[in-house]
């Protein structure tokens, strides 16, 4: 007697996701209660919207929060007012998702986490902060359990609305570490697990043990390796999460003279737009599932980035742009 095994994985598959949606209701208390936008005609809102595990609404543009901390990024920043200044003003916006991680301040961790909670607590209660855990304390499931009771005292949180597996560790099986936050989901610690800096295959063993709500890879105009990850994206809306939008840690795309950039730039000029915009543009028009997180600690930068919520790029200009 032959086996089947496309139909194997399948139904293998198919029983470890309606686990993982059991635990999700189950640390919920019942089926999850669809969280929209409070106020949807703010400006990020001209971004559109996406639903994270079908039940947060958030704006697609959304702030990255790996430069709230000291010099390098080591540390708590000496002078956090004007971080304090992009958060308040991020909420004003509509911006209603924050990235952060334990990893963003290095050696003891979680300045950027402390900073958002000493600007932003008590939180609206549709702000979703998306936080991670398994690069400072590595995978191994008792670590990232204790990363993540960590950030919730940090983040005065009694739950994680976003938790996501900031790397995989090489010592460690993947799906423990994902398990482990399947386990962390079910005891109600977690509300929604996300991935991040993944290849197809930390993607298709992460959902043989939970329900992945999002993948977070570096992604611009400048990057586009993982370009069938956004497909499986789109087909089982899964959002998007593009860290660098605007061309890496160091902003390439607005700093290198190349040819795969006159395209870009062209259209910027034609649009009267800046070139952040248009950058934050092309990554909003690739994908409905697309949450771009540009981070500043300048609300002047902030102010722009947002305003390329309202920017629509047509087909024609996408192909021009490259």
């Amino acid at each position: 007697m032959t086996s089947n095994p496309s139909r194997r994985s399948f139904l293998i598959h198919g029983a470890a996701a309606a686990t993982a949606v059991a635990l999700t209701r189950s640390a919920i208390g019942g089926p999850a209660r669809q969280e929209p936008i409070r106020n949807p005609n703010l400006p990020a809102g001209a971004s559109g919207t996406i639903w994270i595990g079908g039940d947060l609404q958030v704006n697609r543009i959304g702030l990255g929060a790996a430069e709230f901390t000291g010099p390098d990024r080591t540390g708590d920043p000496s002078d956090p007012a004007p971080m304090y200044a992009v958060l308040r003003r991020a909420v004003e916006l509509g911006v209603n998702f924050i990235d952060t991680s334990d990893q963003y301040g290095r050696g003891a961790g979680g300045a950027s986490e402390r900073v958002i909670h000493d600007v932003l607590y008590p939180y609206p209660s549709d702000l979703v902060i998306a936080t991670k855990g398994g690069q400072l304390l590595g995978g191994r499931p008792e670590k990232l359990r204790e990363a993540c009771e960590t950030s919730l005292k940090r983040l005065g949180l009694e739950q994680i609305k976003l938790y996501q597996l900031h790397w995989p560790d090489k010592a460690v099986p993947y799906e423990d570490s994902v398990g482990e936050l399947a386990k962390l989901q079910k005891e109600g610690k977690i509300r929604h697990i996300g991935i991040c800096n993944v290849d197809a295959a930390h993607v298709a063993k992460a959902r043989s043990v939970a329900t992945v709500a999002s993948i977070q890879n570096e992604y611009n105009i400048l990057e586009t390796q993982t370009d069938g990850l956004i497909e499986v994206c789109e087909r089982d809306k899964i959002a998007f999460i593009p860290y660098g939008p605007l061309g890496g840690a160091r902003g390439r795309a607005l700093r290198e003279q190349q040819s795969r950039l006159d395209g870009i730039k062209a259209l910027a000029k034609a649009r009267q737009i800046s070139l952040p915009q248009a950058l934050l543009a092309w990554l909003l028009a690739r994908s409905p599932m697309m949450l771009p997180i540009p981070g500043t600690t300048k609300v002047d930068h902030l102010e722009d980035n947002v305003g390329s919520a309202k920017v629509r790029f047509t087909k024609q200009e996408m192909a021009q742009a490259g």
